[in-house]
């Protein structure tokens, strides 16, 4: 695979720097300069290196492609009803942090880490630990906290009316999903109904319901790796809310892997409490659309 087909490869499928880098080992500032030409001929180890990237995430979203199970196949028919490109989910090139990470941290230094790795690290250092890997947590947008805080407010205010037990979180909160070593991650919102996963430094085990309010920066997280994370770790529903698109992507993990698709015209329904709770996304809009001119 020649550099102009990783190109091309890497528009197709809204691959940043900063993932590409992650992904393959190679400095993020040595893959911007051969994405942006100023080194038109890269090392014959850097260029296997991204070669073998590519190679395998394409084949990867490939297969998933065809089995229906890919959250790219989805974008990329939503975009196509909606007439739009889906270059909407890409991640922009432009970095929105001076380096990857914070500076605390080398990109050789984000592989084989477990909890004791994610505590020792120093402190305003934002990231989670997923499988034994860190990655990036991009500073949410003002708009992106308040709607995390709105959906975390209604829920707060449902569960308090109906004298319920279950408890609403907004980050950041630690969760060690599958109640090992090698994950911790930090959900916008998310709820717990079963009190003995709540202990004073963090959850353990999956919470019942997560929202993630996507960011440019980290839409394949959101989308991808957190999809089939919090499914397989047990979370019954997960909220993806796309405030560039105003839409809102609603797993039932329980019902199917398909998701069903609100905007923020629309009141949707939490479906761990059968549809009684709703989130007014309409109204949430009119609080922080000026946010997002």
């Amino acid at each position: 695979m020649t550099i102009d087909e990783m190109k091309k490869k890497k528009k197709e499928y809204g691959f940043s720097c900063d993932y590409i880098a992650s992904e393959s080992g190679v400095p993020v500032s040595t893959v911007r300069k051969i994405f942006s030409g100023v080194t038109p001929t890269p090392r014959q180890s850097t260029l296997e290196a991204l070669r073998h990237f590519f190679e395998k995430k394409c084949t990867e979203d490939h297969d998933k492609k065809h089995t229906g199970n890919d959250m790219f196949s989805y974008l990329e028919k939503l975009a196509i009803e909606d007439g739009e490109d889906i270059s909407y989910v890409c991640e922009d090139e432009t970095p929105y942090w001076p380096t990857v990470g914070t500076g605390a941290l080398k990109i050789e230094a984000y592989n084989n880490k477990t909890i004791a790795d994610y505590l020792a690290l120093p402190k305003g250092v934002r990231v989670e630990l997923i499988d034994g890997v860190f990655y990036d947590m991009a500073t949410p947008t003002s708009y992106h906290q308040r709607i995390g805080s709105l959906i975390e407010h209604t829920i707060d205010n449902y569960i308090d009316s109906n004298n319920g037990e279950c408890v609403p979180f907004i980050a950041p909160v630690d969760v060690q999903l599958d109640c090992d070593d090698k994950t911790m991650v930090q959900p916008d919102v998310l709820v717990v109904c079963d009190r003995e996963k709540i202990t004073r430094q963090r959850i353990v085990g999956a919470p019942d319901f997560i929202v993630e309010v996507m960011s440019e920066s980290n839409w394949y997280h959101d989308t991808q790796r957190k999809l089939w994370k919090y499914k397989n770790a047990g979370v019954r529903e997960y909220w993806i809310v796309m405030p560039r698109n105003m839409k809102i992507l609603v797993y039932h993990f329980e019902k199917s892997d398909i998701p069903r698709e609100y905007s923020f015209a629309d009141e949707v329904p939490v479906g761990i409490w059968n549809g009684k709770c709703k989130i007014d996304f309409e109204k949430i809009y009119k609080k922080i659309g000026f946010m997002m001119e």
